[in-house]
């Protein structure tokens, strides 16, 4: 499977994000990419909250949908839109993904599960549980051929969600992101490795790169994982750009079969006066 993850840049217009990624995934598509996915929040990166609500929409409305929708199947491919904004209702919002297949149809939606809700320090903090609530659903499909499993950004850091994810049939793990610099430089590449090596799966991770218009900083370093642990690809830098590999998925079973982990999970019980301590 030929796959192209394109690192943006997203700004503060939805609509100007738009066709800048329909630009960039018909290039991939022009490459040769098969299956092309794109960062976590593709068509709007705006920290003011009431500043992005005000150009939110509910899904029915919802204009990147129809345009995503349609590019997929002039190009005949399957697009992973990373997440949009999709508003809910009293300033509540899902960031959500959407899969689309090489007939325009909604193949898989994902709700990112896990708010990030952090201080980084040097006044940098994110309370992302404030205005948007988090998804409660696992989101595996068929894309013919393989199976894929969908996370987005600080999904990252819960690795039993990615084990979730495998023991559902997941062979690929998507992980857009809009990474902060501080953690992008910290964990991005561990996080991802580690993941893949975990399940024994194909991790592919399209970023957000750069200074943003309403002055966010976002690691980039779009990247590329093999179910080994190896890294099949990746930028070295924060500009927007495409990054292409092949993803083979015999190398999933065969790592699988190497080492069989998925097989040996089991349930322990935590030492009572261990237990008490922690409830204390």
């Amino acid at each position: 499977m030929r796959c192209a993850l394109i690192q943006m840049r997203s700004g503060i217009d939805p609509q100007a994000n738009i066709e800048t990624a329909c630009e960039m995934i018909r290039r991939a598509a022009a490459e040769g990419a098969e299956f092309i996915a794109t960062p976590e929040t593709t068509h709007l990166v705006q920290k003011d909250a009431d500043q992005a609500f005000a150009v939110m929409k509910p899904e029915a409305d919802e204009p990147a949908i129809p345009a995503f929708s349609a590019l997929a199947k002039e190009l005949g491919i399957t697009l992973l839109i990373g997440s949009l904004a999709i508003w809910l209702g009293e300033r509540k919002a899902a960031n959500r993904s959407f899969l689309f297949g090489p007939e325009g149809e909604v193949l898989a939606r994902y709700d990112k599960a896990h708010m990030f809700d952090v201080g980084l320090g040097q006044g940098e903090t994110y309370r992302e549980s404030a205005n948007y609530q988090a998804g409660e659903t696992l989101s595996v499909t068929d894309l013919g051929g393989a199976r894929l499993g969908l996370s987005i950004c600080y999904d990252v850091r819960f690795a039993y969600l990615y084990r979730a994810l495998a023991r559902a049939g997941a062979e690929i793990i998507s992980v857009p992101a809009a990474f902060t610099r501080p953690t992008g430089r910290a964990h991005w590449e561990v996080l991802l490795r580690a993941r893949a090596i975990e399940t024994g799966s194909y991790v592919i991770a399209p970023a957000q790169g750069g200074l943003h218009e309403d002055g966010r900083k976002t690691w980039g370093h779009s990247m590329i994982v093999g179910p080994w642990g190896e890294i099949v690809a990746q930028l070295e830098h924060a500009e927007p750009g495409i990054l292409h590999a092949d993803l083979d998925l015999r190398k999933v079973a065969e790592a699988r079969r190497r080492i069989p982990a998925l097989e040996h999970d089991r349930a322990l019980t935590l030492q009572a006066a261990f237990r008490e301590r922690l409830e204390q």
